[in-house]
């Protein structure tokens, strides 16, 4: 016999406001613990000195952790010029350092430099792999570190505000695998005053809004009241925003929940589709794809 799992079999997203010198790791872990849930994940790491939007699902929910992870981000955040740090952030040792200030002009103008199908090469201190170890634990051992440039797509790069000659506030719109501590060391060393990151927020991650999100000290006076926590919860199925869907009758459902393709019957039926939601009575039942007229499930979700 298989061992029981410990915790409750409940599902749902929770949007975390993930709180200053919290990791993400600690972040699931608490979430968890309080929701008492079986299993937790999170939807893309915020490092421990950033703040906002950290999606974190329990259970069932998951299996659709790849897909939100995949999705739009944004952050603001921002730089303070006249050093480079080796983390790139607050955190770390100085570097590099400049009494060169930057030009708004001259800031505004780069930016275009950032925007579209770019490549760009990871912090040192990253939990990118390196043979076989993190970027970061290599480098804290004090290990030289060499990342390749990689391509990561940016929407959009905005310079928000230059409250003094010291500092400047960005928001910028990007894809899966983007570094923001990159951005503030790239623009420092080409404006020539290098720069770090001081303060940075996560304001979206697709299709969680700020106003989705949850305070830590709500979700800790709420311990104990299970009730109340899951109020709090969003449905697995409205993280697949976007997502294209089909609505199966009860026997439909039965069937893909046995992993079992289905026919899809009607004139407007589609042929051929990728990442399909198939839903129940307003929930998702299963993820998968629509070939010669069949839905074939790949993440069947648990009723």
């Amino acid at each position: 016999m298989g061992r029981k799992k410990k915790g409750r079999p409940v599902s749902g997203w929770l949007v975390l406001d993930k709180p200053y010198e919290l990791g993400s790791t600690q972040a699931v872990g608490k979430v968890r613990w309080l929701f008492q849930a079986q299993k937790a994940g999170h939807a893309g790491t915020l490092d421990p000195l950033a703040t906002g939007v950290l999606p974190i699902a329990l259970g069932e929910a998951t299996k659709t952790v790849p897909y939100v992870t995949d999705g739009e981000k944004a952050y603001r955040f921002t730089v303070q010029w006249g050093l480079q740090t080796n983390t790139d952030d607050a955190e770390g040792t100085e570097v590099h350092s400049s009494d060169e200030r930057p030009k708004r002009a001259d800031i505004e103008a780069l930016l275009p430099q950032f925007v579209g199908d770019i490549q760009q090469v990871p912090p040192a201190f990253s939990a990118i792999k390196v043979d076989g170890k993190r970027a970061y634990a290599q480098a804290r051992a004090g290990e030289a570190v060499e990342l390749e440039a990689r391509p990561v797509f940016v929407d959009s790069f905005d310079l928000v505000d230059c409250p003094d000659m010291d500092h400047a506030v960005f928001d910028v719109v990007c894809g899966k695998g983007t570094y923001v501590r990159a951005f503030a060391r790239d623009l420092g060393q080409k404006l020539g005053c290098f720069g770090h990151v001081t303060d940075l927020r996560r304001t979206f991650v697709e299709p969680f809004e700020e106003s989705d999100t949850v305070q830590l000290d709500e979700l800790l006076a709420l311990e104990g009241d299970l009730e109340g926590l899951d109020a709090l919860l969003i449905s697995p199925l409205q993280s697949m925003q976007g997502f294209p869907e089909i609505v199966l009758s009860q026997d439909e459902a039965r069937r893909v929940r046995l992993g079992n393709a289905i026919i899809l019957r009607g004139r407007d039926a589609p042929v051929e589709d990728d990442d399909v939601c198939a839903v129940y009575k307003g929930e998702l039942v299963a993820i998968g794809d629509i070939k010669q007229g069949q839905f074939q499930p790949r993440r069947v979700l648990v009723a």
